[in-house]
């Protein structure tokens, strides 16, 4: 089965969604001698079993924690009781009325002197631009203030694209990972690199962050950082350095990644359904005063929340190109 992965590895979303398709929603991928056999499956009843009715069976499993490693332990690499109690602090942080102020005083500014600039920029001098690029440095830099509070300008005219490194591929062979990590090449060489880099960045952002927290006494965070630090008694968790790292860096990534795909799938879509953007337009139209809608300016949240066609189109694009189309499980013990 190895060559057909090969052959579409370039495609490979759209050559699993066929596969899948002609064995009518799960198939057994049978991978040479130095990989274990894989089930796929898109079958609604086995997606509720596997992550539903007997989640306790399926965690993410040894596999997962392997292939990202660099994510620490992070939420992402958690399973059962530790990412459970992880995700309901986290969840308890972000609702916090006060982060919902932070992400709204920092992420308009944002998108007005850094993201809408490039893009004007672009327009007006006739340049061919990668907008996914774009994208990951305007979320990566917002995700970075909300989390720690801090603006690295990775969004501007002089640098519009963000300093970013690539994910390991799923498709490579974890044996093959392990060997280029043991000869320190390749790309396992240049993946070392990239995150000795972002080591450094978070370091300094959580030992600035410490001393403010020390200095100002504060009672309630704002942003991620600040908010585990302050209420690291009342939490449970250990937050020493290693632990604020990994959940700063699980956090950018995952902020940076799925909203960009989710973006610029949005956009394509809308560019090549005319009909679309204009049932977009329309519906603006009708939510706002007329003189409203005819100048360039970035709406408030107030002003959108109620767009309900919008809001749809944005539900079917990612439907169609999910940022996250793969979840990766492992079974405890046998299942049938």
């Amino acid at each position: 089965m190895m060559p057909g992965l090969l052959l579409n590895v370039h495609r490979i979303n759209d050559w699993c969604t066929e596969v899948l398709d002609r064995k009518k929603g799960t198939f057994v991928f049978e991978g040479p001698w130095f990989t274990k056999m894989t089930m796929l499956t898109c079958d609604p009843v086995n997606i509720h079993y596997i992550l539903s009715s007997n989640f306790n069976n399926f965690p993410k499993g040894p596999g997962y924690k392997e292939i990202f490693e660099f994510l620490g332990d992070g939420i992402f690499n958690y399973d059962e009781d530790l990412w459970e109690n992880q995700r309901t602090i986290a969840q308890g942080f972000i609702k916090n009325q006060l982060f919902h102020t932070h992400l709204l005083t920092t992420t308009r500014p944002k998108m007005e002197n850094g993201f809408v600039p490039v893009i004007e920029h672009a327009a007006e001098q006739s340049l061919v631009v990668n907008l996914e690029d774009i994208f990951q440095s305007f979320t990566l830099n917002s995700i970075c203030i909300l989390v720690t509070d801090y603006d690295p300008r990775w969004l501007s005219l002089e640098s519009p694209q963000a300093l970013s490194s690539k994910t390991v591929e799923d498709a490579v062979p974890t044996s093959f990972i392990k060997l280029q990590k043991w000869l320190n090449i390749g790309q396992e060489r240049k993946h070392k690199k990239a995150w000795a880099v972002l080591d450094d960045i978070i370091a300094k952002y959580i030992c600035e962050k410490r001393n403010q927290v020390k200095e100002q006494n504060y009672e309630d965070g704002v942003d991620l950082l600040t908010s585990y630090i302050t209420e690291e008694k009342s939490s449970g968790l250990k937050c020493d350095d290693k632990f604020l790292r990994d959940t700063i860096l699980n956090i950018m990534i995952a902020g940076r990644d799925t909203t960009s795909s989710a973006l610029t799938w949005f956009i394509w879509l809308v560019s090549r359904h005319p009909i679309v953007e204009n049932k977009i337009m329309q519906e603006l139209e009708s939510k706002l005063p007329l003189e409203e809608t005819k100048r360039r300016r970035i709406f408030k949240v107030d002003e959108v929340k109620d767009l309900v066609y919008l809001h749809a189109a944005l539900c079917e694009a990612i439907r169609l190109y999910p940022p996250v189309p793969f979840n990766h499980k492992e079974a405890l013990k046998p299942e049938v």
